[in-house]
């Protein structure tokens, strides 16, 4: 195989700009708008008919590797339809992002409206990681999650 990274995570949303103006609050910025229509072939080639779509590549300030999302709102053709109820299905169930301020970010995403599913998690003694983490949704229902490693682990 000759795969040297990840491009992108791709996540939908019912609103892009309330959606984006959630995403910004995690540190993530707008770097590219999609065009709202496209080419009979880009439509075929991720398995759509001819679409119309709000959204934009919205990268992590500061990430190394950088870290990308493509944050879509389907125009036409679209789907009401809630994220997955809960985490044990098949397909990708979360996106986690590294943090060095758990507790902080949690009061940052909290004034941004985030419903989180618990209080945070300690990595139990054992199991190889002191790592903290907590899930949380964003407006549409998609879990996302924010791990702390100590220092040096």
């Amino acid at each position: 195989m000759a795969i040297t990274g990840l491009v992108h995570a791709n996540i939908n949303c019912s609103d892009y700009d309330r959606s984006l103006r959630f995403y910004e609050a995690l540190g993530f910025r707008e770097f590219w708008r999609v065009p709202e229509t496209n080419t009979p072939e880009v439509a075929a080639a991720v398995g759509m008919p001819p679409y119309r779509v709000k959204g934009a590549l919205l990268a992590l300030e500061g990430a190394n590797p950088p870290v990308v999302i493509d944050l879509l709102q389907w125009l036409d053709p679209q789907d009401a339809e809630a994220p997955y109820p809960h985490l044990y299905h098949l397909g990708i169930a979360r996106l986690a992002l590294a943090t060095d301020d758990l507790d902080g970010d949690m009061r940052r995403l909290e004034a941004a409206g985030a419903e989180f599913l618990s209080e945070p998690a300690q990595m139990p003694a054992g199991s190889g990681s002191r790592a903290r983490f907590v899930c949380f949704r964003d407006p549409d229902g998609t879990v996302l999650e924010l791990v702390e490693n100590p220092q040096g682990e």
